[in-house]
Order: C-alpha cells, then sequence, then structure tokens
C-alpha cells in the first residue's frame, strides 16, 4: 500500500495473512542464519582453535569470526521483518474490521458506498411542524476530520443541527467511519514503512561495530512501531501459574519475538521460566545502562554504577551460575539474581534483605554475596539447590524503618514472586525458603499474613528480625517447626524496643527501662521477639558478634552496633550461622544447631 493513497477498497480486500506469510518467510531465514552462526560458533571455530596454530590458522579464525557476524546480523535483521510484518497484520486488522462493519450497516440500509467513500441516501418523509413531508435523496461526504475533531482554528465543532431526511444523519455517520477506518490503516501503513525502509543492510559483507550499533537503533525502531501487536497478548494480570502455561503455549518464534525486541515484557515477569527471564533481563540491562548514563541526578547515577558493576559480574563465569530474574530503575532501583537455576533445582530460597537495601554499589558487592554464600553453602547440602536475593522492593531507607508501608507493598510482589517459583520449578514437590534477614523479615511476615500465605513455602528463616507482624510460629502458615530464627544477643536490631516503648521512654531510655512496659522482655517493635520462647520458632545457633560498648582490634577500638546485625550469611565470620542456614535451605532442618529461645 505504500506510496499510493490508500482506498476503502484497497483496505477492505486487503488479507492480513499475506503478511503473515512474508513474516514467516523471513523467520525461516533467520532461523537458518541463527543455526548457521550456531555451526560456525560451536563446530568449526572451536574446532580450529583446539587443533591449528599459526598465522594461517589466525586468519582463518579471523574469517570465520566476520562469517559468524554475518550470519548474527542476518539472523537479527530478518528476524525484526518478521515482526514488523507480524505486527502490520494485527495493527491493520482493527481498523479493517470497523470498515467492514460500517459497509454493512451501509448495505443492510440500503445506501451506496462509493470509490471516494462518500455514501448516497435515499428519499424519505420527515416529520416537520406543518406535517410530514417528502425529503430529497442525498449524499454524505467525510468532511476528512473525525466527528468530533475541531475544525481549523475554531475550537469544538458547534452541535449539529438535525437533517430534515431521516437517513441523512445515518449516511453521514457511515461516511465518517468509513473515513476514520482509512485514516487509521494510512497511519498504520506509513508508520511500518518507515521502521521497514530503515531495516536495509550497507553493501558489502563486513559487520562492523557500527553496524552491530545500528542493529540495536533497529531493534528500538521496531519495539516502538510494533509495541501494539507486542504488548496486547501479554497476560499481565494473570496468576503466575496462567502466564506459565501462555508461554509454553507459545511457538518458539514468538517466544524469540519477546525475547530479542521486548525483552522488558517479560524480563519481571513471574511465571516466566528462569531461563527466558534471564535471557531477556541480560538484554534489557544494557538498554537501561544506557537510558540511566543520559540522566543528571544521584539516584540515577548511583543505580548505573551498580548496574554497570552487576553486568561485569554477570560476564564473568560462576560456579553457581547466576540468573538474572529481575532488573528495573524503578524507586531505590530493582534487582534479583538467582545463584542456580531455581527452576530446575529441588531447594530453592529467596532472601529479601532489609534496613538501607537499595540498588548501589554495596548491593552488588555485599547483599548479593549472601545469596552466593547460601547457595554454595546448601550444595554442600544437596547439589540441587539455589539461592535469589530478592529486591523486588523499596526497603526502608533510615528515616521510614520504623513504618510498616515498605513490607506491605512488597509483600505482594514478594507473594508473586514466589508463586512464579512454584509454577516454573520442574521438581515435583520443590522446597522452597523464605528467608528475610533485618525489616526483610517483617516485609517476609507481611507477604505470610496475606490471604494463602506464601505460595508454595515450606520452612521460614528470620534473621535479625526487629518483629514480623505476628506474635506466634504458627502465624507464619507453615507451622511453628518450619519457622526458623537466627538472632545475635548483640544484634540490637533483634532487641528493637517496642511502640509502647519508645513512646514512653524514647530509643535509649527503651533499653535500660522497658520491661515497665514489656514485661516479659519479650516484644519487638513489630511485634512478638521471633527469638523469644513466647513466638514458638526453633531458634539456631549463632556467633554472638562483637559488643556494642566496642571491641579492640589492631585497628584500634571499634564499635559493634551493626556487625552483630549482618554477618549472619557470612561463612569467615559467622560459620555456625551460614551452615544453619545451608542445612535449612539444603533440606536438612534437623542437622542445624539450635539454642535455647530467648
Amino acid at each position: 500500500m505504500t506510496g499510493t493513497t490508500l482506498t476503502w477498497q484497497a483496505l477492505g480486500d486487503l488479507k492480513p495473512g499475506a503478511f503473515e506469510d512474508a513474516g514467516d518467510t523471513w523467520h525461516a531465514v533467520s532461523g537458518r542464519s541463527g543455526a548457521d552462526r550456531a555451526r560456525v560458533d560451536r563446530l568449526m571455530t572451536a574446532s580450529l582453535r583446539e587443533t591449528q596454530r599459526g598465522e594461517s590458522a589466525g586468519a582463518a579464525l579471523t574469517r570465520l569470526q566476520r562469517l559468524s557476524r554475518n550470519y548474527h546480523y542476518l539472523h537479527t535483521e530478518c528476524g525484526l521483518i518478521r515482526t514488523a510484518l507480524n505486527g502490520l497484520a494485527a495493527d491493520l486488522a482493527e481498523p479493517q474490521r470497523q470498515l467492514r462493519h460500517a459497509l454493512d450497516e451501509a448495505a443492510e440500509l440500503r445506501f451506496t458506498v462509493h470509490d471516494d467513500g462518500s455514501v448516497s441516501y435515499p428519499a424519505g418523509t420527515a416529520a416537520t411542524l406543518v406535517g410530514r413531508q417528502d425529503t430529497p435523496a442525498g449524499r454524505a461526504h467525510s468532511s476528512g476530520r473525525l466527528p468530533l475533531d475541531p475544525a481549523p482554528g475554531l475550537g469544538a465543532p458547534p452541535p449539529p443541527v438535525a437533517p430534515l431526511n431521516p437517513h441523512a444523519e445515518k449516511a453521514q455517520a457511515i461516511a465518517d467511519r468509513i473515513a476514520r477506518a482509512v485514516r487509521s490503516a494510512a497511519d498504520i501503513d506509513h508508520r511500518y514503512a518507515r521502521t521497514l525502509l530503515r531495516l536495509q543492510a550497507a553493501k558489502g559483507l563486513d559487520i562492523t561495530a557500527a553496524t552491530l550499533a545500528d542493529v540495536a537503533r533497529d531493534t528500538a525502531g521496531v519495539r516502538g512501531t510494533a509495541s501494539r501487536y507486542l504488548d496486547q497478548d501479554v497476560p499481565t494480570s494473570a496468576s503466575p501459574a496462567e502466564r506459565k502455561a501462555w508461554w509454553d503455549a507459545l511457538p518458539e518464534e514468538q517466544r524469540r519475538e519477546y525475547l530479542d525486541i521486548a525483552p522488558d515484557l517479560i524480563g519481571n515477569l513471574d511465571g516466566i521460566p528462569a531461563t527466558a527471564r534471564d535471557e531477556a533481563n541480560r538484554r534489557l540491562l544494557p538498554l537501561l545502562i544506557g537510558e540511566l548514563a543520559q540522566r543528571d541526578d544521584d539516584g540515577s547515577r548511583t543505580k548505573l554504577e551498580a548496574l554497570r558493576m552487576l553486568q561485569d559480574r554477570l560476564s564473568r563465569p560462576s560456579d553457581p551460575p547466576m540468573y538474572l530474574l529481575g532488573i528495573g530503575d524503578e524507586g531505590n532501583g530493582r534487582a534479583i539474581v538467582s545463584y542456580g537455576n531455581p527452576d530446575t533445582s529441588r531447594h530453592v530460597s529467596a532472601y529479601v534483605p532489609g534496613l538501607g537495601t537499595k540498588l548501589n554499589g554495596e548491593f552488588v558487592e555485599d547483599t548479593m554475596k549472601r545469596a552466593e554464600d547460601t547457595a554454595i553453602g546448601a550444595r554442600r547440602v544437596d547439589p540441587s539447590s539455589a539461592s535469589i536475593i530478592w529486591l523486588g522492593y523499596d526497603a526502608p531507607q533510615l528515616a521510614d524503618v520504623t513504618t510498616a508501608g515498605d513490607a506491605e507493598r512488597g509483600a505482594p510482589a514478594y507473594n508473586g514472586f514466589m508463586a512464579g517459583l512454584d509454577a516454573t520449578n520442574t521438581n515435583d514437590d520443590p522446597h522452597l525458603t523464605a528467608i528475610g534477614h533485618s525489616y526483610g523479615s517483617f516485609t517476609v511476615g507481611t507477604a505470610a499474613r496475606q490471604s494463602g500465605g506464601i505460595p508454595g513455602v515450606d520452612d521460614v528463616i528470620l534473621l535479625g528480625s526487629p518483629g514480623v507482624g505476628v506474635d506466634r510460629a504458627e502465624d507464619l502458615g507453615v507451622g511453628k517447626g518450619h519457622v526458623f530464627v537466627g538472632a545475635a544477643d548483640n544484634d540490637l536490631v533483634t532487641r528493637a524496643p517496642t511502640k509502647g516503648e519508645m513512646a514512653f521512654a524514647g530509643p535509649v531510655g527503651s533499653l535500660l527501662y522497658g520491661d515497665v512496659i514489656d514485661r516479659g522482655n519479650d516484644d519487638n517493635y513489630f511485634g512478638k521477639d521471633p527469638a523469644s520462647k513466647a513466638f514458638g520458632a526453633q531458634r539456631f545457633k549463632v556467633d554472638h558478634g562483637p559488643p556494642f560498648a566496642g571491641v579492640s582490634t589492631s585497628e584500634g577500638l571499634k564499635l559493634g552496633l551493626m556487625d552483630a546485625h549482618s554477618q549472619y550469611f557470612d561463612p569467615t565470620l559467622d560459620a555456625e550461622s551460614a551452615s544453619n542456614i545451608a542445612r535449612i535451605v539444603g533440606g536438612r532442618p534437623e542437622k542445624i544447631t539450635t539454642e535455647n529461645p530467648r
């Protein structure tokens, strides 16, 4: 249609299937190119590296690498053409439907639709002040504007005067609907034509860095043009189990469309398998880095530094392997990283961090390591284990740590993520463990108090907890024998005063006189102390850490205010705690070392 004036006849005769058939042909070329690239990389290049040396071998490798780049370029660009053609077919379907509905109505009324889109109507009779009168036949022409479009320079049009011929108003409406459908289709055609014209390869066989940069630009162009086509079928409001079923039912070429062109729709969607989320998010990561690099504010710079560090980590080999299950720049930043494949592992834990956590360098260097240490430890208990760090919410910063809002907002997101893990895990009865540290334990407790509890979870581990919003372990929905608590005696967070104590004596006075209000000294800020006898959980041994008063080190006097709060996962600083966490996550809780509740 491009290059000519679109008529309603052409729109009516259009066969969207022709675009889809052409798209399938481009998909076949893309698939062959991808397969050829794989053969070059995995067979020819690898074999040459292992068996040949010298200048001739080096020259041959250079040519093979160029061939691989060519195949990669063909694979990507042909795939983009396929998506654009499918998007064009899908987007044209709606104006074509509107046109056909208008033509059907015209035929039912015995109106005539002319080549120019005008509509003739027959003579009729109309009631007037002097009685019924015959009215002549006429012809309605679309003004070229939609019915509610303002006339140029006049603002909104005045209400139309009721016509004398009773057929005239219906004919005018049909003419306007025909014009609207044709104009919409022409806009769609023009938009896709511009995008497709950009997908032109330069002459020659050498794919340079500039050419590959054009691939990224082309991908973004197709993503923007075909956004309605790509977005419309994603079941964002469905349950994770329903999303899993949707993804499994998609043909492979449609999955590739989402992963290659619209990774933002898939990467953070609970219920999509881990390998697909990982691939989508690794594709999304450099795009997100590019967006943040264009911003000039402290929050964006902090996230940018963290994402660059994360990208570097993901580029290195790791054992257990890393899976990027979520990424985003909303709020204080989002990142969900699994150490080990959570879909194939029998034992999977998801750790929620707490106070002060955000997407920054400390998160990548320190907080993520806690999940990695847990995965390594659990794999010693059972090799089929994986551990996840879940920063899928805004953990409170210092000023907000006494409020429940962050936990209440984070709990539904955490439950959705856990439901996704339960849906995508390939084992018959996977063992899932929810871990909450610091304020994260309150988030886990809040999630457990939602209707139905935390989906699929068998065990709950609470570390350095200021309370979880319930007074008994059995209220967390897994049975009190499956709730485990690590609480260092020198961790002041686990001795957080109650709200009443804070109001009565303030933070310092509460530590000295708290028993005046809390008679059993077993309440915390967010409810009963999880390490207390009254709560009823299993308390496991931990290193109690340096006292608040300070300890003497080679570097001088060192305060222990947060040290005892931050070492539960660390196998070097607290081997007892790290081992106990690993035993629970790895499915051997009977092996933990216990200590008496407070």
